[in-house]
């Protein structure tokens, strides 16, 4: 870990500098080269990510995108942000990916987007997705926060669509503290990006500085140096997160009432965070109960719900997503990093495994 200061240092010495990007720049190269794409655009944040992309590929006032109910409010707020709706989709229990029977019933002629998440790290089937947007006309932008080293059939996380979003957030197997980053093969996308990010400052050809509203979406030169060193350890940050969830998936084998949740035969997970599925009864208050003894989890700490029942999107109209709700109510989601060694997981297996026995609520 004192390595990782060596980066930020350097960017620290070289401020103020208004106009420096040399950290940022070289981070967005090894982005790109890692993940196989033609370009990645750095910025401050996954929302962020999502923010620019949404725009470059055209969502704006009056515009529909499909979106997960399965998932956090981080990924539906660019689109109200842009002047869009979100139009909140189900997800299918039996396979964590979405539903899209569900999805083709929500589509109009105002649909531009669907913006699939990979939650937990785990992707959906890329030859349905890209099958389902082509017959109906619309742009795939991926979610892909939490799936950085995740692929399938082949495909990496955040390649499938136009563009792919990832979060740099601490906790993200890839991380920087705060920041994130847009993959894309269209140059046209990542102009776009680029400009949109910077107050359309330096815009893309065709059009002029200033000559729109965006926002500073910049990542900071200190954080663009310690993404870049912790890129460096990304196949190494990558096995250990992978070798800390199948330590636990080993330590609750007998646990009482909770089961696996094993990635399909074509997908390689990169395992961001363990997860069961719960037999006992009042399952989400088990995750509640778990997160009071101090075991992180995604619906016992952070109260995750299906989207469109926040307050800021339910309405009379809203058609429940049930899938969501029983993928959310069933599922023990734990919260790993990577300072989480072998200390810390056998506390938590000793504390849900001694919890499971017990439960009766």
């Amino acid at each position: 870990m004192q390595d990782l200061g060596e980066g930020m240092l350097s960017a620290l010495a070289s401020m103020p500098n208004p106009a420096g990007a040399e950290f940022t720049s070289g981070l967005e190269h090894d982005l790109a080269d890692t993940f196989s794409s033609e370009h990645a655009v750095a910025v401050s944040s996954g929302t962020t990510a999502l923010h620019a992309a949404l725009s470059a590929v055209g969502v704006g006032p009056g515009d529909e995108v499909l979106v997960p109910a399965l998932t956090v409010v981080m990924t539906a707020a660019p689109v109200v942000l842009l002047g869009a709706k979100p139009v909140f989709v189900d997800s299918d229990p039996s396979t964590l990916d979405l539903d899209f029977a569900d999805a083709a019933t929500k589509v109009t002629a105002r649909t531009k987007a669907i913006v699939p998440v990979h939650l937990w790290g785990r992707m959906g089937a890329p030859a349905d997705l890209l099958a389902f947007a082509a017959e109906h006309g619309i742009v795939v932008v991926e979610d892909a926060a939490q799936a950085a080293g995740t692929s399938r059939a082949g495909a990496m996380a955040g390649t499938v669509g136009a563009a792919g979003c990832f979060s740099l957030k601490d906790g993200k197997v890839l991380w920087s503290g705060e920041g994130g980053f847009v993959l894309t093969d269209d140059g046209a996308l990542a102009a776009h990006t680029r400009a949109f990010r910077g107050h359309w400052l330096t815009p893309p050809l065709g059009s002029r500085p200033q000559e729109r509203i965006a926002l500073n979406g910049r990542l900071a030169e200190p954080l663009a140096a310690l993404a870049h060193a912790n890129l460096f350890r990304f196949p190494a940050l990558l096995d250990y997160r992978r070798a800390q969830t199948a330590y636990l998936v080993r330590a609750l084998d007998s646990a009482r009432g909770l089961t696996p949740l094993l990635p399909a035969t074509d997908e390689t997970w990169n395992a961001y965070a363990p997860l069961f599925h719960i037999g006992l009864a009042n399952p989400r208050g088990f995750a509640e109960h778990l997160a009071q003894q101090e075991v992180p989890n995604s619906t016992g700490t952070f109260r995750l719900v299906p989207c469109d029942t926040r307050p800021m999107f339910a309405g009379v109209d809203r058609k429940p997503c049930h899938g969501a709700a029983e993928i959310l109510d069933h599922t023990l989601a734990l919260v790993l990093t990577e300072r989480d060694d072998e200390a810390v997981l056998d506390q938590y297996a000793a504390v849900i495994a001694r919890e499971a026995a017990a439960w009766r609520t």
